[in-house]
C-alpha cells in the first residue's frame, strides 16, 4: 500500500530497500532486490506456441470439416474421414508455420522499442531498460517521461505530473518532495509520490522506487501504458467481406441441397454424401488463407522495414502507412542533419560576442546535472565554441532553479550562481526574448528581428539570450522574467540531409504531400522548404498566428494550399492535422511530449527512437534512424503489402466463386457428384500454396503511384465478372466430359479447376498485360510450378487413382484441357483489360 510512504522520510524508505537516498542502489544489491520483488513488468500475453496452435482451429470452417470427418467415420467411410483429417492437419500446419513466423517477428521487433529509465546506481547515472528497475533504485524523471515505477519523490523542480491514466482527472498535479503529515489514502492525495504509467508534464525530479510491476498502483488495475489500439479500415473491410461471403455461400448451398433432395429423394444414401460434398464445396470457396496472407505480408513487410531502421509496433499500421497521402513532419533531424554549428553572433551594444555564447551555454540544462557532454544540438554547438577555461567555469556554476523549454513559452530560463552572483538567464526565440527586455528601444527591437530574418533567409536558426542579476533567489522564477538585459543573438547552421531532396521527389512520385510543421521562424522554415522543393518561393509559409485568424473554411483551404507552417504551437499543430484529416489520410512524425496529441489523432503516428516516452507510446511506428527517406520507403512498403493482399482476395474470390457455382449447379443435371469431397479439398489445398505466395510478389510501379483505398464494391464487382468467366469455362469442362462417366468428369474437371486457378494468378497480379508486368516473385513461380506438375502427375499415379479415385487421363483429354486453360487465360486477360478500361477506369489507387 502506497499510503505509508507519503508520511515516511526518504532516509527511512531508503533503509527499507537497502539503498542510499543520494547515491542509489549498489550494484551488488540490485539482483538481491530483484529476487525479492520481481521484475518491473506486468503479466502480459506472451509468445506462446500452444496458443498459436489452438488458434488454427478457431474457425467455423474447420469445425465444419471436423464434423464432416466424424460423420464419415460414423458411416464407415474411413478413407474419406482420414483424408479430411489429413487436409485439416496440412492446413493447420501451414497456418501455424506462418503465424509462428509472424508472432516471432513481432517479438523480435518489440526488442527494438524498450521503455527506458535514467537511474543513479553507486552514485553514477545510467540509462537502463525500465523493466530492470527494482525497489530502491533512484530514478531521474523529466518532462515527457512516463514514470516507470511507483516513486517517492525526493527532489522536485517545478515537477508537474499528469495522473489521468489513474485518476481520470485531466488537470496535472504539482508534486513535492516534502513529507506529508497525514497518510494519503487516494492517489490524488499523494502529492509526494509518482505513479507508474503517469506522465511528467513539466519540470524534473528524482524519485526512489517503492513498487514495481504488479505491486505498483497501476499494476493493481492491470494497466501500464496509455497506448490506444485501433483497427484499420482495411481490417474492418475484410471482416465485412468475410461475413458477406459466408452468407452468400450458406444461402447458395442451402438452395442446392434442398433442390438436390427434392430431385433425388431424401434417403441416407444421397443425403450423407451430399452433406459432406456441401461442406467440402463451402471450404473450397472460402478464402481461408486470407488471415495467413495478410499476417505473412505484414510481418514480412515489418521485417523489411526493420532492416531500414523502421520498427512497427502495430502490424496493421503498415497498411495504414501505405494509405498516407499527406505526411506532416518537423524539418529538424528529418530534412536537416540536426548537427548545428554556431555561424554568426550579433551582440548588443556594449556586449562582447564571447559573452553571448558563454551565457547561452550557461543556460543549458545539462550543466545542472554535471554531465560531461551536452545533450542536444544547440548545446553541443555552443560547447564547441567555448575554450577550456570557459568550459570549466561553466561546469563550476551552480544551477539553482530551472524552467525547462516549453513550445508554448518558446524559451527556457535558469537561475545560476556564478562568480558574479545569482543570475537569471533566458534563451529562446528572439521575438519572445526581446519582449522580456523592457529597456530595448523600438528601433533596437526592429534591428534584432531584421537580423533574425536575414539569418533565417539563409536557412539558419536563431537564438536570443538575455540575463538579469538578482540579489536573492525568487520564490517563482516565472515572475522574475522581466526587465532583462538583452545580450544578443546567435545563428546556427543546420545542413540538409543528403537524402532530403530525393525523399521529397520520391514522395511526389508516390502521391504523398509532405508538409513541414515547425516551431522555427518563417524565414528558416521557408528557406529549407524551398531548398528541398516543397515551395516555389521561400515566402510561401503560413505562421500559426495567421492561421488562427482565419475562418473555418479559410483554414481548410489554407492547410491544403501551404506546405510549410512556421511558429506553430502544439495546439495549432493538432488543429492542422485535424483539418487535413477531413480530406486526406494523414501521417505525423513527431518526438516531443507536446506532439503526443497530434500523434494520437493522426491516422499513423511516427516517432524517432529518442522521442519522449509518451510520444513513443502514442505512436504506431518508431524510426531508429531519423530520416524522411525511411518514412517514404515505409509508405511504399505499406502499399506493396496492400496491393498483394488485394491481389490474393481478387484471385481467390474470382476463381473460387466461378468454380463454386459451376460445381453446385451441375449437381442438378447428373445423378452423381461432379467432384468428390476429397477432390474438392485437394483442389483447395493445391491452389492455396501458390495463392499464399502472392504475399511475396513484386508490385508494378503504377500501383504505388497513389494511395490505395479498400474498395469492397470494386472487389465484389471484379470477382463477379471474372467469376462469371470462370463459371462459363467450368461449364465447358462439364459439358465436354460429363457424358463420359463420373471418374472421367471428376478427374478432368479436377485438373482443369487447378490449372485455371494457377494461370489466373499471373493475370490478376497486374492491371495491364501480364507480359509487361514485373517478373513474379521466385516463390510464387516455384510454388505455382510445383502445383502445376503435381496436378498433372497425381492422376497418373496409382496412389492418386487409389486414394483420390482418379482415373488415368488420356493424352487427347490432357491436350484438350491445356487448350481450354490457355483459352481461359487469354479470355480473362481480355476481360480484365476491358474492366480496368471501361468499368473501373479511374487511376490506380484513386
Amino acid at each position: 500500500m502506497f499510503s505509508k510512504y507519503t508520511t515516511a522520510a526518504p532516509e527511512v524508505i531508503a533503509r527499507e530497500f537497502n539503498t542510499d537516498a543520494k547515491a542509489g542502489l549498489a550494484y551488488t544489491a540490485v539482483e538481491k532486490n530483484r529476487a525479492a520483488y520481481g521484475r518491473n513488468e506486468l503479466e502480459q500475453n506472451r509468445f506462446s506456441i500452444w496458443r498459436i496452435f489452438f488458434r488454427q482451429f478457431a474457425s467455423p470452417f474447420v469445425y465444419l470439416l471436423i464434423g464432416a470427418a466424424l460423420l464419415a467415420f460414423l458411416l464407415g467411410e474411413h478413407l474419406d474421414g482420414s483424408l479430411i483429417l489429413l487436409f485439416i492437419i496440412i492446413n493447420t500446419a501451414l497456418g501455424f508455420h506462418q503465424e509462428y513466423k509472424s508472432e516471432h517477428t513481432v517479438e523480435l521487433l518489440k526488442r527494438y522499442v524498450v521503455a527506458r529509465a535514467r537511474v543513479m546506481r553507486d552514485g553514477k547515472e545510467n540509462m537502463i531498460a525500465a523493466n530492470e528497475l527494482v525497489p530502491g533504485d533512484l530514478v531521474i524523471i523529466q518532462t515527457g517521461d512516463i514514470i516507470p515505477a511507483d516513486l517517492r519523490i525526493i527532489r522536485a523542480e517545478n515537477l508537474v505530473v499528469n495522473e489521468s491514466p489513474l485518476t481520470g482527472e485531466s488537470v496535472p498535479i504539482t508534486k513535492t518532495s516534502e513529507t506529508q503529515k497525514t497518510p494519503a489514502t487516494e492517489v490524488y492525495q499523494a502529492i509526494n509520490l509518482g505513479f507508474s504509467g503517469t506522465t511528467v508534464a513539466e519540470g524534473k525530479g528524482l524519485g526512489l522506487v517503492i513498487a514495481t510491476g504488479r505491486a505498483s498502483v497501476m499494476g493493481t488495475v492491470t494497466k501500464l501504458t496509455t497506448e490506444t489500439k485501433r483497427a484499420s479500415s482495411f481490417e474492418l473491410g475484410i471482416h465485412k467481406l468475410s461475413i458477406f461471403i459466408l452468407r452468400l455461400i450458406l444461402v447458395t448451398l442451402t438452395f442446392v441441397f434442398v433442390v438436390n433432395v427434392l430431385m433425388k429423394g431424401a434417403n441416407m444414401a444421397t443425403i450423407i454424401p451430399l452433406i459432406i460434398f456441401s461442406i467440402a464445396l463451402a471450404v473450397s470457396v472460402i478464402p481461408e488463407g486470407l488471415p495467413v496472407v495478410t499476417t505473412f505480408s505484414l510481418s514480412r513487410g515489418a521485417l523489411r522495414l526493420a532492416k531500414h531502421h523502421v520498427v512497427v509496433k502495430r502490424l496493421s499500421s503498415i497498411e495504414d502507412l501505405g494509405s498516407i497521402n499527406v505526411l506532416c513532419t518537423d524539418k529538424t533531424g528529418t530534412l536537416t542533419e540536426n548537427i548545428l554549428t554556431v555561424e554568426n553572433t550579433h551582440a548588443h551594444e556594449g556586449i562582447d560576442s564571447a559573452a553571448v555564447i558563454r551565457y547561452a551555454a550557461l543556460a543549458s540544462p545539462f550543466l545542472a546535472e554535471k554531465n560531461k557532454e551536452p545533450n542536444n544540438a544547440f548545446d553541443l554547438a555552443l560547447w564547441q565554441k567555448l575554450n577550456k577555461k570557459e568550459k570549466k567555469s561553466a561546469q563550476n556554476a551552480s544551477h539553482l532553479q530551472e524552467i525547462p523549454f516549453d513550445p508554448e513559452r518558446r524559451r527556457n530560463t535558469v537561475l545560476v550562481k556564478t562568480e558574479l552572483g545569482e543570475e537569471l538567464i533566458s534563451r529562446g526565440a528572439p521575438e519572445v526574448i526581446v519582449n522580456l527586455c523592457s529597456h530595448l528601444k523600438s528601433e533596437e527591437q526592429r534591428e534584432v528581428l531584421a537580423w533574425m530574418a536575414d539569418e533565417g533567409a539563409h536557412g539558419r536558426r536563431t537564438l536570443a539570450v538575455a540575463k538579469k542579476t538578482l540579489t536573492h533567489a525568487p520564490e517563482n522564477m516565472a515572475t522574475a522574467e522581466h526587465d532583462l538585459e538583452f545580450l544578443g543573438l546567435l545563428s546556427f547552421s543546420d545542413p540538409l540531409k543528403p537524402t532530403a531532396k530525393s525523399a521529397i521527389n520520391k514522395a511526389k512520385h508516390l502521391g504523398v504531400q509532405v508538409k513541414i510543421i515547425t516551431g522555427d521562424s518563417a524565414e528558416v522554415a521557408g528557406t529549407v522548404g524551398h531548398q528541398v522543393g516543397l515551395a516555389t518561393d521561400s515566402k510561401d509559409v503560413l505562421i500559426g498566428e495567421a492561421l488562427d485568424k482565419l475562418g473555418d473554411k479559410e483554414k481548410i483551404a489554407a492547410v491544403e494550399k501551404y506546405n510549410i507552417f512556421a511558429r506553430v504551437s502544439p495546439e495549432q499543430k493538432y488543429r492542422i492535422i485535424e483539418l487535413l484529416q477531413k480530406k486526406y489520410t494523414v501521417g505525423f512524425l513527431g518526438e516531443g511530449i507536446n506532439d503526443a496529441p497530434s500523434l494520437k489523432i493522426a491516422h499513423v503516428g511516427i516517432v524517432v527512437a529518442e522521442a519522449s516516452d509518451i510520444a513513443r507510446e502514442a505512436a504506431d511506428i518508431v524510426l531508429l534512424h531519423q530520416s524522411l527517406r525511411v518514412v517514404i520507403d515505409g509508405i511504399q512498403e505499406g502499399r506493396e503489402v496492400f496491393a498483394n493482399t488485394i491481389k490474393y482476395i481478387k484471385a481467390t474470390l474470382a476463381s473460387n466463386l466461378g468454380n463454386f457455382y459451376a460445381v453446385a449447379v451441375s449437381t442438378f443435371f447428373i445423378d452423381f457428384l461432379p467432384m468428390l469431397p476429397i477432390q474438392l479439398l485437394l483442389v483447395n489445398l493445391l491452389s492455396d500454396f501458390p495463392m499464399i505466395a502472392i504475399a511475396t510478389d513484386t508490385v508494378d510501379k503504377e500501383e504505388l503511384r497513389t494511395p490505395r483505398s479498400y474498395d469492397i464494391k470494386d472487389i465484389a464487382l471484379f470477382a463477379t465478372i471474372i467469376g462469371a468467366v470462370s463459371t462459363i469455362f467450368d461449364f465447358l469442362f462439364f459439358g465436354i466430359f460429363f457424358r463420359l462417366g463420373p471418374e472421367i468428369l471428376q478427374t478432368n474437371w479436377f485438373i482443369g479447376s487447378i490449372l485455371t486457378e494457377l494461370v489466373f494468378i499471373f493475370s490478376v497480379r497486374t492491371h495491364g498485360l501480364f507480359f509487361r508486368a514485373k517478373l513474379a516473385s521466385t516463390l510464387l513461380i516455384a510454388l505455382s510450378g510445383m502445383a502445376f506438375v503435381t496436378t498433372i502427375l497425381l492422376p497418373l499415379t496409382a496412389f492418386g487413382q487409389r486414394v483420390f479415385q482418379f482415373t488415368l487421363p488420356t493424352l487427347p483429354h490432357l491436350t484438350l484441357i491445356l487448350g481450354l486453360v490457355a483459352l481461359y487465360f487469354v479470355t480473362t486477360e481480355c476481360v480484365k483489360l476491358l474492366y480496368y478500361r471501361f468499368v473501373n477506369s479511374k487511376p490506380i489507387g484513386a
